[in-house]
């Protein structure tokens, strides 16, 4: 099987450990250990009393009892034993969509956004069209154009709410339109939602609580912080997590006992890591705003309080080319927007720690003088 390289992903692995101010990101500021301990108030104490019962086998295959309960927390009406525990929002994806797609589906995917969504599909032989989404729209995809791209053997429709790396938000009144369109076809609808806007936060809609053949993925990696535990999980009706159940022993086991009890940690104590992120994301935000309305060469639609944005950029040359120069004149990291199919721009995590995000924009700044 042949597959496209990740360019995201490529661009990362290749340079992210050359950069000293990174702002490529859309991790929300990644928690150390010692903060992760101290969400419970006794410096981990009831981490490690959970821990220190536990074998170290290969625990719950599925996810623990606990860890399944805490997700369903984060849905209106979801059967914990329909939720799956996975290897991050990456298998989550993976899970969903080797399960799902056949050679010879039709599938529809938002585009551009994140590539998985729209390759993995196409690599396992489906005819995969696009549901663009466009800056004069706010980058929000058009439902007029969903309606014309639907049809009656349509399998699949991928979304990702919030959109990285463009940050926007699909509200409640466009999903419930799209579960109405696919419920049409009898659709599925892969939903990935591992950023969570937190800006009236109560107001989002899952698409998992909106239509019973989505399939809804999700991790600890942006929204709490956590990217190193590795845990991330599917949400989907009975029928479907009945097959994704066997697929998900080719393809992973287990997440492993620790990873496990630390997920369950951060999760019962979701209140205040969203309450320090809250924090860091709309300080930051502020900080990135005031830079984009003082900077002639930069634009924005600004992001719906998610953790990744897109910036465009008016310079004279390609902008991978200035991402490369960028890091090696200024130490500044940028994920160029033509990893995402969207030249000319460039992905801004601008929920870095304040100090680095200050320093990167400084020197993304002097970078652009140059045009000038």
């Amino acid at each position: 099987m042949h597959i496209k390289t990740i360019g995201v992903e490529d661009w990362l692995n290749v340079w992210e450990k050359s950069a000293t101010y990174d702002i490529a990101q859309s991790t929300i500021s990644s928690m150390t250990m010692d903060e992760i301990l101290a969400l419970d108030g006794e410096e981990g104490a009831t981490f490690y009393e959970r821990l220190g019962r536990e074998k170290m086998n290969y625990g719950w295959i599925e996810g623990s009892p606990d860890f399944k309960a805490e997700v369903a927390k984060l849905y209106r009406n979801v059967d914990p034993d329909n939720i799956l525990q996975t290897n991050g929002a990456t298998g989550a994806n993976l899970l969903a969509l080797m399960a799902l797609v056949e050679p010879g589906d039709h599938v529809i995917a938002e585009y551009p956004t994140y590539q998985p969504l729209y390759e993995i599909p196409r690599t396992l032989g489906a005819e995969v069209e696009y549901w663009r989404i466009r800056e004069e729209n706010g980058w929000n995809p058009d439902i007029e154009d969903l309606k014309k791209l639907v049809r009656p053997d349509t399998k699949l429709i991928c979304i990702n709410n919030a959109s990285n790396p463009l940050g926007t938000v699909l509200p409640a009144e466009t999903l419930e339109q799209i579960a109405e369109i696919a419920a049409s076809v009898g659709a599925y609808v892969l939903s990935d939602e591992v950023y969570l806007p937190l800006q009236d936060t109560e107001s989002f809609v899952s698409m998992a609580d909106l239509y019973d053949k989505a399939v809804v993925s999700n991790s600890l990696s942006k929204t709490y912080s956590v990217p190193g535990v590795r845990i991330g999980w599917t949400v989907s009706n009975k029928e479907v997590a009945d097959r994704f159940r066997v697929y998900r022993d080719y393809t992973m086991i287990c997440d492993g006992v620790f990873n496990d009890a630390l997920a369950v940690h951060v999760l019962r104590n979701r209140d205040k890591v969203l309450d320090r992120n809250r924090k860091i994301v709309f300080s930051n935000l502020a900080i990135a705003q005031e830079w984009v309305d003082s900077e002639p060469r930069v634009s924005w639609v600004p992001p719906k309080a998610v953790s990744t944005s897109y910036i465009k950029l008016d310079i004279p040359i390609d902008d991978e080319e200035f991402c490369k120069r960028l890091l090696a004149e200024q130490g500044v990291l940028l994920v160029p927007g033509s990893r995402f199919e969207l030249p000319c721009g460039a992905r801004l995590g601008y929920c870095a720690p304040e100090a680095t995000l200050r320093e990167g924009l400084k020197r993304l700044s002097a970078a652009l003088r140059r045009f000038d």
